[in-house]
């Protein structure tokens, strides 16, 4: 028999419904194999079946049918840091994690009429994929928009040092803001960030010229309060050494006044005794007080005049103080006369 009779033969013996079997096991497998998606940890996937939102894909292995269901794309803004315009990615992944989003420098004019320019960045995270696929076209575009205008609204209400001064009350408010917008977009802003504050030349010639001047001020302040407290302790010293002298003074007048006070008692005692006359006490005394006078007197001139008068008293007071000596030497009620 010829061979093509045994081939012809051999094809009769294999069942048809076998054939079909097998592919269509060929088919189901590649249909499972393709309807497996995995998804990573921190990840989501929103899935349409015939262009209407069906569900979002948890962490983990998932199942879909296959050209049927398919996963939305979501746009993706990023830039380089060139200034170049931002690259656009679509990905049918979302990245649930928190994001920071740099947009480029925007010029802004103060409500002092000053021109700045001023980056920031935006920090924000997916809550809700479905809403930010859903609610709006580019939610990276949408951010940036809302923090460029909201930035520019705050910065026209205040003056360039306030807006140095106030970089966190700032970043408050345009996170309030921003939040508020993101949570429609099923957006979570962690909080936004200025960077960079570009000012013109002349205007930052200026601000380095004020606080040259700024700090002359506060060295001279300084300066002017030093010496103030010096003066002010000087000026204590010597009231305090003042206030010791006269207290000396007081002291030393104390002790005098007793001693010339013992005098006179001494002095009276004697007269009481019949030894003195009252004329000679008060001759005694005038003649003390003279003599005391004396110092003076020669401080003013080189020569002193003396009255005839002053050498008659400065005769007795010798004569007194020995008849004194001689009171008590001989009565012991008197002692010798101070100041004498």
């Amino acid at each position: 028999m010829p061979v093509y009779g045994e081939t012809a033969l051999m094809e009769d013996q294999i069942p048809a419904g076998l054939i079909l079997a097998v592919i269509i096991a060929i088919i189901a497998i590649i249909f499972l194999v393709k309807g497996f998606v995995i998804v990573q940890q921190s990840q989501a996937m929103v899935i349409e079946r015939l262009g209407s939102y069906l569900r979002t894909l948890d962490p983990g292995v998932n199942w879909i049918i296959p050209f049927i269901d398919r996963p939305r794309p979501i746009k993706l803004r990023r830039y380089t840091g060139d200034g170049s315009a931002p690259s656009i990615d679509m990905t049918r992944r979302i990245d649930r994690r928190e994001t920071v989003m740099d947009f480029p420098s925007q010029p802004m004019i103060t409500s002092d009429n000053v021109t700045i320019a001023v980056n920031g960045a935006i920090y924000y995270q997916i809550i809700d994929p479905h809403r930010a696929v859903y609610q709006v076209e580019d939610f990276g575009n949408a951010m940036e928009v809302l923090a460029k205008t909201s930035l520019r609204s705050l910065v026209g209400t205040m003056e360039l040092d306030r807006i140095f001064e106030s970089r966190d009350e700032i970043n408050e408010r345009l996170a309030q803001v921003m939040d508020e917008a993101g949570n429609k977009w099923g957006i979570k802003v962690t909080r936004v960030e200025i960077q960079d504050i570009d000012i013109p030349d002349e205007v930052e010639q200026a601000m380095r010229a004020q606080m040259t001047a700024e700090r002359n001020r506060r060295a001279m302040v300084t300066e002017a309060n030093g010496k103030r407290e010096s003066e002010i302790a000087i000026a204590e010293g010597e009231k305090q050494a003042a206030v010791l002298k006269a207290q000396g003074d007081k002291e030393a007048s104390i002790l005098r006044a007793q001693g010339e006070k013992e005098a006179i008692e001494t002095v009276l005692q004697a007269t009481e005794g019949g030894e003195l006359q009252a004329r000679d006490v008060v001759n005694y005394l005038v003649a003390l007080q003279y003599m005391k006078t004396l110092p003076d007197i020669a401080q003013q001139g080189d020569r002193v005049f003396l009255p005839l008068e002053a050498s008659s008293m400065l005769g007795s007071i010798g004569g007194i103080s020995e008849l004194l000596q001689g009171v008590g030497r001989t009565g012991g009620a008197a002692g010798p006369v101070r100041g004498a």
